[in-house]
């Protein structure tokens, strides 16, 4: 059934001296990876040591002879081979903006770049992308547009599709960090070396049988050993090597602190990196490590355990105890001010703030911080994160770290009560974007550039305007744990413009509406809460306002939400209504988080 599964780093996978293409069908969906996929990537790129794991790639092969040009169908993982090759084209382009400086190894180095991405004997690109979307169209058109390719014509709208946005992502991060770094070549060079050594395991099969196989055995096996595995086992080694009789209670108290954490391991993992270096004054000078990553996670929890097995297990108990609650896992016991902010907060995606927010929780009487300042600072964050999230600003890879600097500042001006209210605003606010930056992003493509935002958003708007007679809560689940209010294009996103649409939208020219579609579908003003999403789809406009359900409810825009109600009295919907609401929104928002310190007039 499987031919070979070997590990290689990309610079092998992408070898310039084979001839191998990599050929996603057209079954497979299109490229849907977004922001945060993209940030993810570069950054655990530049936080792990070379040779990071990146994953495994599924592919079918074929041929039976070994010495001729292979075409390995990718059955699974293109979204992860695309982004790694838009990221090389995104390099590359970088690189020809500089060739004049680049000695004679340096060209060789990118002329081995450049067939990572192309065929030696053809110049065929060695990635072949779907053709959903225009996908493999648009994948051409930037490898042109980097001078790879020639006489590749550039699709309609190409700016507003994924695989451009994916492009330009990078070659903004990759501007912005070798900026911030200063020497652009050696930093580009770096970021080269840290593509060309991360792994990725490449298993091939046989045949289309084989793979569904495969995913069958590989989706039903146990669960891999895991970093937070290797921390219980090395734990419980140290408590039986001092007392072979207390390995029991030590393993009773570690099932409770998973079960604070809860089973996703992700969450798990994330709390003991924040946990660390929310203290990390006081266990660097233990582990000699000042900030721990996911690559040095297992090295500093071993050097913690050795150090004092006891005392640390009962701290890092009692901060699972409060990492649920800031999580909403846990009940608030006396701090129920804070439910609805710590919701909102991971709504929005403030995860990385958990650090700071770990350190208040646990240190919040000698720190003089009662359930109302915690309430504000919280309600700070999500202002914070609302900014940050729309505009990318400051990246990603600086989060963790501005946080510890807060509590180190803390800890060094030794600030109570107010005073760190005071700090963490003013730090917040010295980095974040500009207003008129968060007005350009609130005016683009948001549910697009993040759905997750888009919906915070919205839910906002509309909960803006409730009162305790009218309170419904948005974010409730169904019993398939998907959420009941869902995010509804009045204009629809589909790629096939129902006639009505078109006629409606653009005259019953079909390429105009289908520029339309690109240009205004994903803004703010097109976007609303409907209770059944799925039951109005792309049905017309009219439709869609005065849809009810079995038992005659409004599940259209007449549904009572404040958020509806402007579209609940039209009769039609054009590109000017999108663009007129889309203000009136983004005015609202503005309104609606904003710093103390600031006005948006």
């Amino acid at each position: 059934m499987i031919k070979s599964v070997n590990d290689y780093p990309v610079s092998a996978l992408l070898n310039g001296d084979n001839n191998v293409i990599y050929h996603i069908p057209r079954y497979q969906r299109e490229y849907s990876w977004g922001k945060s996929q993209w940030e993810n990537l570069f950054d655990d790129l530049l936080e792990n040591d070379r040779g990071y794991f990146l994953g495994s790639i599924i592919c079918i092969n074929q041929s039976d002879d070994s010495l001729a040009d292979q075409t390995l169908e990718l059955v699974d993982g293109q979204q992860r081979m695309t982004t790694l090759s838009l990221f090389l084209a995104a390099l590359y382009a970088c690189f020809q903006i500089h060739k004049a400086d680049l000695d004679e190894d340096q060209q060789a180095d990118v002329t081995s770049l450049k067939y990572r991405m192309l065929l030696k004997k053809t110049f065929n690109p060695r990635l072949e992308l779907q053709a959903q979307n225009n996908n493999a169209n648009d994948y051409c058109a930037i490898l042109c547009q980097v001078g790879l390719l020639e006489d590749v014509e550039t699709v309609a709208n190409a700016g507003n599709r994924r695989v451009f946005k994916a492009f330009r992502y990078f070659q903004s991060r990759i501007a912005s960090y070798c900026e911030d770094n200063g020497d652009v070549l050696g930093t580009l060079f770096e970021l080269l070396e840290s593509v060309n050594q991360a792994v990725l395991v490449k298993i091939e099969v046989s045949s289309h049988s084989d793979a569904y196989v495969l995913f069958e055995s590989l989706n039903n096996r146990g669960a891999p050993l895991t970093a937070i595995d290797l921390v219980k086992n090395k734990l419980l080694a140290e408590v039986g090597r001092i007392d072979q009789s207390k390995i029991d209670p030590a393993f009773d108290k570690w099932k409770r602190l998973l079960a604070y954490l809860g089973d996703d391991y992700g969450i798990q993992e994330r709390f003991f990196r924040q946990y660390y270096n929310a203290f990390q004054s006081e266990f660097k000078a233990i582990t000699k490590v000042p900030f721990v990553t996911r690559s040095s996670l297992i090295q500093v929890y071993e050097k913690l355990i050795s150090n004092d097995v006891f005392p640390f297990l009962t701290n890092v108990l009692e901060a699972g105890r409060c990492y649920a609650q800031i999580i909403g896992d846990l009940d608030l016991d006396d701090l129920l001010l804070l439910d609805k902010p710590l919701e909102n907060l991971e709504h929005i995606q403030g995860a990385p703030s958990y650090i700071l927010l770990l350190f208040l929780w646990l240190r919040r009487d000698p720190l003089g911080l009662d359930d109302r300042l915690l309430k504000r600072v919280v309600d700070l964050l999500v202002v914070f994160f609302v900014r940050r999230n729309l505009t990318d600003t400051p990246p990603t890879r600086d989060l963790d770290r501005m946080f510890v600097s807060m509590i180190s500042a803390i800890n060094e001006k030794h600030l109570m009560g107010e005073a760190i209210y005071e700090l963490i605003q003013s730090n917040l606010l010295s980095v974040s974007a500009s207003l008129e930056r968060m007005q350009e992003s609130l005016n683009g493509d948001l549910y697009l550039d993040n759905s997750a935002v888009a919906r915070f958003i919205l839910c906002a708007l509309e909960e803006s305007t409730m009162t305790r007679e009218t309170q419904v809560d948005l974010w409730k689940l169904d019993k398939h744990k998907k959420y009941e209010f869902t995010i509804e294009h009045i204009f629809p996103q589909g790629e096939n413009i129902p006639e009505h649409w078109v006629e409606m939208i653009a005259g019953g020219d079909r390429d105009q509406a289908n520029l339309y579609r690109d240009q205004y579908v994903h803004k703010l003003g097109n976007l609303t809460i409907s209770g059944f999403n799925s039951a109005l789809g792309t049905k017309s406009f009219v439709e869609k306002r005065d849809r009810t359900d079995k038992q005659g409810r409004a599940v259209g825009y007449k549904n009572g939400l404040k958020l509806n109600a402007e579209l609940a009295l039209k009769n039609s919907w054009q590109v000017g209504d999108i663009e007129e609401r889309t203000q009136q929104l983004i005015d609202k928002v503005m309104e609606l988080f904003l710093f103390e310190q600031e006005s948006c007039v």
